[in-house]
């Protein structure tokens, strides 16, 4: 048979050799593939993790299996008669270099899976490590490819980081981002600045939002409108931002805000009013606690003293204060544990502000929204009740009805006689 296949033409033995190799690999690879996907079922079976699942989908079994075919023609080759000494050579360095190149992507896909099963563990939202593994992969990268070219120029690996030792000026500047990255990721992994789902403010980035992922080189922000902001990840040890994991972990969400009464609108209740207000629930307490501070301190005085000036009274402003302090107290969506305040603020061209600080019982965004809108709806609504206006710039409306009245005020003049001579 191989007489007759020289007689033919005499490559054509060592082409028919080579496919028979080719098709050896081929079929070793499928063989290679099957083997180790129902090796890692049988494995995992009995773990939690979905082992099996995240190393096919990271690819490790198709991209392993390639090394037995290589392999094989590393070994092989040099069994086909008649191959030229350099043909010989130049492909069992590329199949060298595919098995280095192979075992390298293998071992890159089997961290990315080992990082995909750590993050759906609770942990991983504290204690990220997707810097690190990129690190990693970068530095098996690095040692593969140094290890491809040597096998390619049959050359020792040495040589080749031998001239690395000049080149290292050049390797700060290239690496100089990976470099930052990988202390930076280290920093804020150690002091837990950062995790998976931090909602982070950066107003030099336009960062508003929740941390979808902390790599090596960057983390990236969903903010609140959807958009997707990327920020080097050396940019958080480096500049200031805003966590918002505290207010997240407290269980509560501060509520901060001012509304301004008009301070001509401010005097003191009249008795008549002093007993409508004892009608209220939220202020019985409060009226009866404070005439009764008021009682003793009139009997301090002494009898030329008692006069209206020289008394303390009740105020519509500071009833209205402690109307609010008493409602947010009893509201069911106020956190009670936390600082509850209804204070004044300094006067200024604009009113008296009342500043309303508490903190509501959830932290979620759109009820936390809900509750301080509901909150603000009743206490403005409620002013007029005693006797207080909420302070506004001047409108549109307000100009009209000032110049309607200002006509109606106006006397028309009569008209001048006029004097007729005799």
């Amino acid at each position: 048979m191989i007489e007759q296949l020289n007689e033919i033409h005499p490559a054509l033995m060592s082409a028919t050799a080579l496919l028979l190799l080719l098709f050896a690999a081929v079929t070793a690879h499928f063989i290679t593939r099957l083997v180790l996907t129902r090796a890692s079922n049988v494995v995992t079976r009995h773990t939690r993790e979905d082992w099996h699942g995240a190393l096919s989908g990271e690819k490790v079994f198709g991209r392993f299996a390639l090394v037995v075919p290589a392999l094989i023609i590393y070994s092989g080759v040099r069994l086909i008669p008649d191959l030229p000494d350099v043909w010989v050579s130049l492909i069992r360095n590329v199949a060298m270099a595919t098995v280095i190149l192979m075992v390298v992507r293998s071992l890159a896909a089997a961290l990315s899976a080992i990082n995909n099963i750590y993050s759906l563990k609770p942990a991983a939202r504290h204690k990220p490590i997707k810097g690190f593994v990129q690190l990693a992969q970068l530095v098996i990268y690095i040692v593969g490819g140094i290890l491809i070219v040597a096998t390619l120029i049959e050359k020792s690996p040495t040589l080749l980081l031998g001239g690395f030792g000049a080149m290292t000026a050049v390797l700060m500047l290239v690496f100089k981002d990976t470099i930052l990255g990988l202390v930076a990721s280290v920093q804020l992994t150690a002091q837990d600045m950062v995790r998976v789902g931090d909602w982070i403010e950066m107003p030099k980035y336009d960062a508003d939002g929740d941390v979808i992922d902390v790599a090596l080189h960057t983390i990236k922000v969903q903010n609140w409108d959807k958009t997707i902001t990327t920020i080097p990840t050396h940019a958080l040890i480096s500049d200031s931002f805003r966590n918002w994991r505290g207010m997240s972990e407290s269980g509560g969400r501060r509520i901060k805000r001012s509304i301004r009464i008009d301070i001509e609108s401010i005097r003191v209740l009249t008795e008549e009013e002093v007993q409508r207000f004892r009608r209220f629930a939220l202020l019985r307490e409060y009226i009866d606690r404070k005439e009764e501070q008021l009682r003793d301190y009139a009997a301090s005085l002494s009898d030329e003293d008692r006069e209206g000036v020289n008394l303390r009274r009740l105020t519509n402003i500071g009833t209205y204060r402690a109307y609010i302090l008493n409602y947010i107290k009893n509201h069911p969506k106020i956190n009670q544990q936390m600082t509850m305040i209804v204070r004044q603020l300094a006067p200024d061209s604009q009113g008296l502000p009342i500043e309303i600080y508490t903190f509501t019982n959830t932290t979620a965004w759109v009820e936390y929204e809900g509750i301080q809108s509901d909150i603000f709806d009743h206490i403005l609504s409620i002013v007029g009740e005693f006797g207080l206006h909420v302070y506004q710039y001047p409108s549109g409306q307000d100009v009209r009805a000032a110049l309607a009245a200002s006509r109606e005020k106006e006397v028309p003049r009569k008209p001048a006689a006029i004097a007729h001579s005799s």
